[in-house]
């Protein structure tokens, strides 16, 4: 806190200097001066002296009494100073031009020994970045390794680090462009084809576009089993309209993994709504007594499999939903006291299912 004060008391003492001479109309080393022109004669009597010592050479000199000259002219008024300005109000602007530079940092010193923490110690940048946690951590290496790609464009292992990065932050055209230049730069890769397919997928939301296929092609030729691009060219089937060609290739893809993979829940749920928009089309195209028989199957083979154990909140949902709009009103009170027996330990779901049977007027099912 002493260095504060010290140089609060520096800056101080500079801006009374300046001060000073403002305030008096002469300096006192001047006082036996009466006018300008006895000023500007004793400048140039103090040049000849100077001269005489060989304090200044010839060339210095004869500068000097230019311009001390000059401005014995412009003191008695035979030359007109261009910016119609005195010598005195000259010297009194440039005072104040001094001493609002001088000011400025003086306030800013007081400020901040009010309002800052002078007292505190400074913090190398290693305890800074520890202090501001992971996150900070990780955007500091995120725009080293950008700033390392922008000069070093042939890097395929950076940009190959950098891709996936980008495409968890869900920066797929910035991914896109990162896995494109892995490839580029680098050896053919199985996973890096799979990475610029799945990242153009997700930059056209979703459709799996001309160059998305093109890069998946190139993945399952470098690797038959890749699962990622199985996974999409599955999807691009179901988007050409073979419905039954994408169920065969998931159902393929499900039977070769193992069932603990930590991408086969996702798979075999899009699975299981391919089969489900393929039935309620298959039952929609049927007559409408085949098409309630068809849809009384259903609904009793979800029930059937529901009361063999397990289920999740949306399939006792859907059963209880499907018994009451078909008119099995027994049925669907059975349901509702079966789902919160198996949901019991969930109390948003027990909330949810009795939502629904006041919804469906099967209040019966109340505890």
């Amino acid at each position: 806190m002493m260095i504060w004060a010290i140089f609060a008391a520096m800056t101080g003492a500079a801006v009374f200097a300046l001060l000073w001479p403002l305030s008096h109309g002469r300096a006192q080393g001047f006082a036996d001066v009466s006018d300008a022109r006895s000023l500007y004669r004793s400048q140039l009597k103090e040049i000849d002296r100077d001269l005489a010592r060989k304090l200044i050479g010839e060339e210095e000199a004869q500068a000097a009494r230019t311009e001390a000259a000059r401005r014995l002219l412009r003191a008695a008024g035979d030359e007109t100073d261009p910016a119609g300005e005195t010598e005195p109000s000259l010297r009194r602007r440039r005072a104040s031009s001094a001493l609002m530079l001088s000011v400025v940092p003086l306030l800013a010193l007081l400020i901040y020994g009010l309002y800052g923490s002078p007292g505190q110690p400074d913090q190398p940048l290693a305890a800074r970045l520890e202090k501001a946690g992971p996150q900070q951590d990780f955007a500091i290496v995120l725009a080293r390794m950008e700033a390392h790609l922008a000069a070093n464009p042939g890097d395929a292992r950076g940009w190959s680090l950098l891709a996936p990065i980008y495409l968890r932050q869900g920066r797929y055209d910035e991914a896109a462009k990162a896995f494109a230049a892995a490839v580029r730069s680098g050896k053919p890769d199985a996973d890096l084809y799979a990475g610029l397919g799945e990242a153009r997928i997700m930059e056209a939301g979703g459709v799996v576009t001309a160059a998305a296929r093109e890069a998946l092609a190139e993945t399952v030729k470098l690797d038959p089993k890749n699962p990622r691009a199985r996974y999409y060219l599955a999807l691009a089937r179901e988007q050409d309209g073979d419905g039954e060609g994408a169920q065969a290739a998931l159902s393929q893809l499900l039977a070769e993994v193992p069932a603990d993979a930590d991408w086969a829940g996702a798979v075999r749920a899009r699975l299981e709504r391919m089969q489900a928009d393929a039935g309620r089309k298959a039952v929609a195209a049927l007559p409408e007594a085949e098409r309630q028989q068809a849809i009384k199957a259903m609904v009793d083979g979800l029930a059937e499999r529901l009361n063999a154990g397990g289920g999740t909140l949306p399939e006792w949902s859907r059963l209880i939903r499907a018994r009451a709009v078909l008119g099995d009103k027994p049925a669907a009170l059975q349901a509702v006291k079966t789902a919160r027996e198996r949901l019991a330990e969930d109390k948003s779901a027990l909330a949810a299912i009795d939502a629904l049977a006041d919804e469906l007027a099967l209040k019966e099912a109340a505890p």
